[in-house]
């Protein structure tokens, strides 16, 4: 390592957000850049434990000890080398991942980690600036159609994958435009959506065929692309939302989270949409059902369409200030966690069970809830829009699944082999439609991982 001791000389610095004041008044990316000598210095703590369990806690097996030594010492090309030969999008994740390497951290132990995350974004950054990120077209051809179906991350991952590897790849997605829930599901205070475009220009330089506004099993069936390509990969993701059967959910003011989100992201994006059917926030009591990230989006975005209140609530219990007993180092710390969202101004609460949705006039002005350790403990929260974040279930079965007799696992998601095949001959699959709904970085390592399996399956027959 540059420096060996830097750990024990530079405190841990954050680059830190954009006030509240000022941010919840647009959708900027809420994050803020610390300056390069700065970040550099923060790059000298990484170090270079004898075992990496940084590396251990990351699913793209993130090489982070190499890159930051690089990063420290002012390679910055060279870093991002190291970055880009094990995750295709460091740009993402050094956004939006919720950094297990972090929680894996040696210096964790002290719980004052390594900026992995945010010294990632500043390499990956530096390098577009510096133009080192550059189309780098294969310079053969396998003479091999691969198409992939679906362009979240999973997919954009295994698409970049299969045409460095010089086959043919047509990335199909049934939206407008390339990304999935990258693109429409994470609000742009997170993710400005700039940074997925950038990427992309350089795939198509590259050679990657890209067609939008396609469903596979309803606009093109799943025949005729089998019949057309060498191989398909499905990266349909987990799109099915879980939904609260109980009294009153036919009320109007009820949304599903994804409905929400989206919406607003296609507005920000120059969408129009009619007044009678936007889901706004601006002048009501919003509740969030579901405690995640996708609940926390909600918040943030609820507060910038002016909400005149926001609830949380969540079925299970608050989580530890600290780590317990039975979750120690290196493993995720499973604690509290407030987001930028929750401190711009959100009351939170646990242990609640929705009971039933009480309204008037078709519109819904009450939740009841229940406590969970104390039954029969009921109260009732006045809202006027509810939006349910908890979670997905499995992938959408109508269309393509359904068409092409894909055989599903007991949790309803596609079911793959040790290949990532599934049981229709050349078709496989990756991502949250095989694995259920997880992060984007651990989608990204899925799509490289599928995309190596059917390399594999399609050299075999080139020898």
């Amino acid at each position: 390592m540059g420096d060996p001791k830097g750990f024990l000389k530079i405190g841990k610095k954050p680059a830190g957000n954009r006030p509240v004041h000022e941010r919840i008044g647009d959708y900027s990316e809420v994050e803020q850049t610390l300056n390069s000598e700065d970040r550099m210095l923060q790059a000298s703590r990484c170090m270079d434990c004898g075992i990496p369990f940084c590396h251990w806690g990351c699913p793209v097996d993130n090489l982070i000890p190499e890159w930051n030594d690089l990063f420290y010492r002012g390679d910055w090309k060279g870093a991002c080398d190291r970055l880009h030969s094990t995750n295709n999008f460091p740009e993402f994740t050094g956004r939006i991942c919720p950094a297990p390497c972090e929680h894996s951290c040696v210096l964790n132990i002290g719980e004052d980690p390594v900026t992995i995350r945010e010294n990632e974004v500043a390499v990956v950054e530096r390098a577009f600036a510096e133009s080192y990120i550059k189309p780098v077209p294969p310079e053969i051809r396998t003479g091999k159609k691969v198409a992939v179906i679906g362009s979240g991350p999973a997919g954009m991952a295994a698409a970049d994958q299969l045409n460095k590897a010089g086959h043919s790849v047509t990335l199909f997605e049934k939206d407008e435009k390339i990304g999935g829930l990258l693109r429409f599901g994470i609000p742009d205070f997170k993710l400005n959506k700039r940074t997925i475009d950038r990427r992309l220009e350089v795939m198509v330089a590259e050679g990657l065929e890209i067609r939008t506004g396609i469903e596979v099993g309803r606009d093109i069936s799943g025949k005729e692309i089998i019949d057309q390509y060498d191989a398909v990969c499905l990266a349909i993701g987990a799109l099915r939302p879980r939904d609260l059967t109980v009294d009153g959910r036919e009320l109007d003011g009820i949304h599903f989270a994804m409905e929400y989100l989206t919406q607003q992201n296609r507005i920000n994006d120059g969408a129009y949409v009619a007044y009678d059917k936007r889901i706004t926030a601006k002048g009501r009591k919003v509740l969030v059902i579901g405690g995640g990230d996708t609940g926390s989006d909600c918040v943030g975005t609820a507060i910038r369409q002016g909400a005149t209140c926001v609830t949380q609530i969540e079925i299970l219990p608050k989580p530890p200030e600290k780590r317990a007993d039975d979750n120690p180092w290196p493993y995720f710390a499973k604690t509290l966690k407030t987001t930028t969202s929750h401190e711009e101004g959100c009351e939170r609460m646990w242990s609640l069970s929705t009971l039933r949705f009480i309204g008037m006039q078709h519109r819904v002005t009450h939740a009841e809830v229940e406590e969970i350790d104390f039954p029969g403990t009921r109260q009732q929260i006045e809202t006027d829009l509810i939006l349910l974040a908890m979670g997905f279930v499995h992938p959408e079965h109508e269309g393509l699944v359904s068409e092409l007799g894909i055989a599903l696992n007991t949790r309803k998601n596609v079911e793959v082999d040790n290949r990532m095949a599934t049981n229709i001959d050349k078709v496989f699959a990756t991502g949250d439609a095989a694995n259920g709904a997880s992060l984007v970085v651990t989608a990204i390592a899925s799509g490289r991982k599928v995309a190596k399996k059917i390399d594999d399956f399609l050299l075999s027959f080139v020898f």
